[in-house]
């Protein structure tokens, strides 16, 4: 397997690299708490990439499960941004509508390599 023929891999190295152009905007008392988490729980939602090349489905699924649960965490440091105001609505808009996509193909991975 090649870990790139997979879409939801394009769209969250996509992701991440928006989270870590916005998180460079967030004051610097945050560099070891919210940015931190935000870059490592993106991060981790691409982690399909180290793990699809010599894993089987089953493994593979649980893989794409620990990426899915990344992604719900980063969703909610994305709501944290913005009622911290480190984010207005229209990013966090944004952000939201991404990562939940982003959520929707992790869940439609799985339920393929469960099938």
């Amino acid at each position: 397997r090649n870990f790139k023929k997979y879409n939801v891999w394009e769209i969250s190295h996509q992701f991440v690299l928006k989270i870590y152009n916005i998180t460079k905007q967030f004051p610097k008392s945050e560099n070891y708490q919210l940015v931190s988490q935000m870059q490592r729980a993106g991060i981790q939602s691409l982690q399909i990439s180290a793990k699809v090349e010599s894993a089987s489905d089953k493994d593979f699924n649980r893989f794409v499960t620990i990426c899915l649960g990344s992604a719900h965490e980063l969703e909610y440091f994305i709501l944290l941004a913005k009622d911290l105001k480190y984010i207005d609505i229209s990013t966090y808009n944004l952000l939201t509508t991404e990562i939940n996509e982003i959520k929707r193909k992790l869940y439609s991975l799985s339920k393929k390599l469960r099938e």
